[in-house]
């Protein structure tokens, strides 16, 4: 039989209760820092693991935090978002759980099998779907904490930002034709519409051309092809959906012949590890991912306390990170 909060407390000499408000970081017990530590260290020595089941029946609420993601790929920003909200919430005794677009379970389903304490949505949900959670008592959070859902066709001010950022490094750079690199991949319309919409008008903000739009798959023979359509137009500078993209153009570029920067300068979106590895080093937006991981994670236990007082948004976090490729 497993160690349980009785053996704790008996060996910690302490009552059941004492234990549990100790062990689930219950605040406003008057309980002092000696006995808190003498029962933490006493059930690390044990081998004590709360039981979420029991939790869970005892409050009606699990220790997840459900996060709800779209149909989108789920690459290095997504990952490093998730883990950094994860390692936030642990110190709460609060795991993440990701429920993905793809799968074939409904929401509700899903939410009332796990009984969570917080879900996330990282997309709007449908009206539905909202109102039965928040009917069960559960907080609902959007990825800035909007207590109404943002409206889905008005463009994204970070993503915006993220296509401006693009255009003014390149322009400050002597950079006059610009092209756009489109992702291939359907599922990441939602993002590239909007960065595409910075890119353009931030470009007739500095009074430069349209700039020419070509998809860009992650394919060698393919992306040498939109390089040579854009050479044929004169572009000098291409900014690319994010960094795996970028990479393609680079790669596009070699199989032309065509040298980065000197024949046409190249910036990314994300900073991925491989860019820097790139050849040449690939220039690159940085979304500041752990500083959103925080903030969201501030803004799970800020709802969950019941704060009057919610987490300052960080604001965009993004910056330029200056390589070689530009």
């Amino acid at each position: 039989m497993g160690i349980t909060s009785a053996d704790v407390a008996r060996e910690s000499g302490v009552s059941r209760t004492t234990v549990s408000y100790v062990l689930t970081g219950r605040d406003g017990v008057n309980i002092s820092e000696e006995t808190r530590r003498r029962v933490r260290e006493t059930a690390v020595r044990l081998g004590y693991a709360p039981s979420a089941a029991a939790r869970a029946l005892r409050t009606g609420r699990s220790d997840l935090v459900l996060c709800i993601l779209p149909d989108w790929p789920v690459g290095p920003v997504i990952e490093t978002l998730l883990d950094q909200l994860a390692d936030e919430l642990s110190g709460r005794g609060l795991s993440v759980l990701v429920h993905h677009g793809r799968g074939q379970r409904s929401l509700t389903e899903l939410w009332r099998a796990v009984t969570p304490r917080a879900v996330i949505g990282f997309a709007p949900f449908a009206a539905e779907d909202l109102h039965a959670m928040r009917q069960a008592g559960i907080q609902v959070l959007g990825t800035r904490g909007e207590e109404h859902q943002p409206d889905p066709a008005l463009p994204s001010e970070t993503q915006l930002e993220i296509g401006a950022l693009q255009v003014r490094h390149l322009a400050a750079r002597g950079r006059r034709r610009l092209g756009y690199a489109w992702p291939a991949d359907p599922r990441l319309e939602v993002f590239a519409r909007d960065r595409l919409l910075g890119v353009r008008r931030a470009c007739a903000a500095l009074g430069l051309p349209e700039p020419v739009v070509l998809p860009v798959t992650l394919d060698i023979p393919a992306a040498a092809t939109s390089v040579r359509t854009w050479r044929g137009q004169g572009v000098d500078a291409v900014a690319a959906y994010n960094d795996d993209v970028a990479l393609a153009v680079l790669a596009g570029l070699r199989a032309e012949e065509l040298s980065c920067p000197e024949d046409c300068g190249v910036v990314g979106v994300d900073d991925v590890p491989a860019a820097r590895l790139a050849a040449p080093p690939l220039t690159t937006v940085s979304q500041s991912i752990e500083l959103q991981g925080r903030y969201l994670a501030a803004l799970v236990l800020a709802d969950l306390d019941g704060s009057a007082e919610k987490p300052e948004h960080p604001g965009h976090g993004l910056h330029l990170v200056e390589r070689e490729s530009v």
